[in-house]
């Protein structure tokens, strides 16, 4: 739970324990808080031991921690022998280039259609992607503060 806190973070966690709770009320909350952390483990593991009597005994091991989606795939991809074969065959990096290169040569081959595409949309009537122009100051309608 607390595997990333270095020793400065732990010796100011502790100073300024020191100083909020002052040294002799210092050991007594201690002594509550690790009780109350013993008692969230308790309840933690009573909770966890009925879920599983309730699941069954198909079930029996079954983890919590499989539940995070990056956990169950790891699982999954170093037991399944099929998603192993098809992991080693797939390669994602050339898949997204082949992507990447076809959509840029069709943009670079439809640029020249697009010009004429566009000219005949504006024959046409106007067009409805653009940003209309904002109005002028005189056309706009005044702000009414307490309209709002």
């Amino acid at each position: 739970m607390f595997n990333d806190i270095g020793a400065l973070e732990l010796v100011t966690i502790v100073v300024l324990a020191i100083l909020i709770f002052g040294p002799d009320k210092l050991p007594k909350v201690i002594q509550d808080v690790s009780g109350f952390i013993r008692k969230i483990r308790a309840f933690s593991d009573s909770a966890k031991q009925d879920i599983r009597s309730e699941l069954g005994p198909e079930f029996k091991d079954f983890e919590f921690e499989d539940l995070n989606p990056k956990t169950f795939l790891r699982k999954q991809l170093a037991e399944n022998e099929d998603l192993r074969e098809i992991r080693s065959t797939f390669d994602l990096r050339k898949e997204l280039n082949d992507v990447t290169d076809a959509v840029n040569s069709r943009e670079t081959a439809s640029a020249p259609a697009s010009a004429g595409a566009s000219a005949a949309l504006a024959a046409t009537g106007p067009d409805l992607l653009k940003k209309p122009a904002a109005p002028a100051a005189d056309q706009r309608t005044p702000y009414d503060a307490d309209a709002t």
